[in-house]
């Protein structure tokens, strides 16, 4: 007895995809076995031959902290100007590092992964978003060393702190990975966009109240620049990882911004619509990754 041949499969068969049609985000949500066994690659890879491996994690905010501290804090005087500055300024280090992270490994993630592109087909997002991960695995051990701090200096779990520090976090990751997909799909075509991110996360670095407070750009900046400057989501997240840590270990006369957790959910809303269009430019990207590669 014989079969009959199968048709060949249209353009609609649900079993085809066609290479850069795929599903996106929600693709990667469905193979999540293959998100971790990419973060799980990475780590790996990233720590092999290490003495210390993951202990770098500590090592790296603990080596940032020191040389901040220094410069900011005993040099130029401003542990004298804000109270418990140690735990003000790691607050704003832990997240300003994490964002910074993610940029440059996501502007990386597809291109440092060509090979595996073109052997075989799976949701290109899967690189980026595992960049992201690897960096949130990277931030636990530097907000365990600032709540441990801020414990020490008498910090209790309020739902302010919590809250603060869940709206910073998803602002910072939000941004980050809305970011790193368009710099990871640009990456692919113009190979210099890694020295733009990297230009870039040095002006991260100062335009956020981490080595200093707000209130220094409240009092010498005219009314348009203190608005274009609350507008920035890395400061008003730093902001909001200050108020999780160190002000409750403060005599808490410091005054935020008003309407910060206002702004925060505001900026949260316009971060997903970047991630939004982060994913479109991706999209449209991609179907040209594995001739560029």
């Amino acid at each position: 007895m014989t079969t009959a041949p199968r048709a060949p499969a249209g353009p609609d068969d649900p079993e085809l995809v066609e290479p850069g049609r795929g599903g996106g985000l929600a693709d990667v949500l469905r193979r999540r076995y293959l998100l971790r066994l990419i973060v799980r690659r990475e780590l790996r890879a990233r720590y092999q031959g290490s003495l210390l491996g993951l202990g770098w994690s500590y090592v790296r905010p603990a080596a940032h902290f020191a040389v901040f501290y220094f410069v900011a804090g005993v040099f130029l005087g401003m542990s004298k100007n804000v109270q418990h500055f140690p735990i003000f300024m790691f607050s704003g280090l832990v997240l300003v590092s994490f964002f910074n992270e993610t940029l440059i490994n996501t502007t990386h993630s597809v291109l440092g992964n060509a090979p595996l592109i073109r052997k075989v087909y799976l949701p290109r997002e899967l690189f980026p978003v595992a960049s992201l991960l690897v960096s949130c695995v990277h931030l636990l051990p530097g907000v365990a060393i600032a709540l441990g701090v801020a414990i020490a200096w008498g910090w209790t779990p309020s739902a302010l702190a919590i809250g603060s520090a869940l709206l910073g976090f998803a602002l910072v990751a939000v941004l980050g990975i809305g970011l790193g997909l368009i710099c990871s799909a640009l990456h692919v075509f113009y190979r210099d966009t890694d020295k733009v991110v990297d230009i870039a996360t040095l002006f991260v670095t100062w335009s956020v109240p981490m080595i200093y407070p707000w209130t220094m750009v409240r009092d010498t900046a005219p009314g348009w620049g203190l608005d274009l400057y609350l507008s920035n989501p890395m400061a008003v997240g730093v902001l909001l990882f200050e108020r999780a840590f160190w002000w409750p270990t403060t005599d808490r006369t410091f005054v935020f911004p008003a309407g910060l957790t206002r702004d925060a959910l505001v900026l949260l809303v316009l971060g997903v619509l970047l991630l939004g269009a982060g994913q479109f430019v991706f999209a449209r990207l991609q179907r040209r990754f594995a001739e560029e590669l």
